[in-house]
């Protein structure tokens, strides 16, 4: 609905609006670091007080100029987004780890 009443450059955003909170963690992820509807939720991101910290390719796009960002520093989209899912897998490791062992 958010998509085809306001645009997909604002889906993210609205969500980022509606349910992030100061001090969230907001893990954005762009191949190109150029997505406008990431671009957007990042801004809404920054205006509540979440941090922010993006992954993207090749040389960060517009994102990095936006907020801490994690650069895989490739031209291949397939080599970035295994990258991408590779750090999902590792953070959701760490936060297992942290909280969760027995």
């Amino acid at each position: 609905a958010i998509g085809n009443d306001y645009g997909y450059d604002q889906v993210f955003k609205r969500e980022i609006s509606a349910l992030g909170n100061e001090n969230d963690i907001f893990i954005p992820i762009s191949t190109s670091g150029n997505s406008p509807n990431v671009i957007e939720a990042i801004k809404a991101a920054k205006e509540k007080g979440i941090y922010i910290m993006a992954f993207t390719g090749g040389h960060g796009g517009l994102i990095k100029g936006l907020c801490d960002a994690i650069i895989v520093p490739s031209k291949s989209t397939e080599k970035i987004q295994e990258v991408h899912i590779m750090f999902g897998h590792i953070i959701c490791y760490l936060i297992e780890e942290k909280f969760f062992k027995k």
